[in-house]
């Protein structure tokens, strides 16, 4: 699973930039993942692999309460795709995972 691993992941939002850390572990086969930002650590659900396509949902509550749906490529130790937050624009994401 080329996921696994801690990342440092930018999300591009209409209201600026927001950073995380990323992590996507392996637990006996089953994926499971957390994102971490400096107000609250969140679960990662319905994490699926693809090839290098990876999907997952988590709900946030700071700065306001959402649910996003993410869509990325893994490509080595980079990330690029978006998250999309119901009928609000998506917003563009990218990630390096840490060494």
């Amino acid at each position: 699973m080329g996921i696994v691993g801690q990342w440092d992941v930018r999300i591009k939002t209409p209201i600026g930039s927001i950073t995380a850390t990323y992590d996507f572990v392996d637990d006996g086969g089953a994926l499971r993942g957390s994102a971490t930002s400096t107000s609250e650590t969140v679960p990662l659900e319905d994490i699926t692999v693809g090839g290098q396509r990876v999907t997952w949902r988590q709900s946030v509550t700071r700065p306001m309460r959402l649910h996003l749906d993410f869509d990325v490529v893994v490509d080595g130790d980079r990330m690029s795709g978006h998250s999309r937050a119901g009928r609000l624009p998506r917003s563009a994401v990218t990630g390096v995972r840490r060494g």
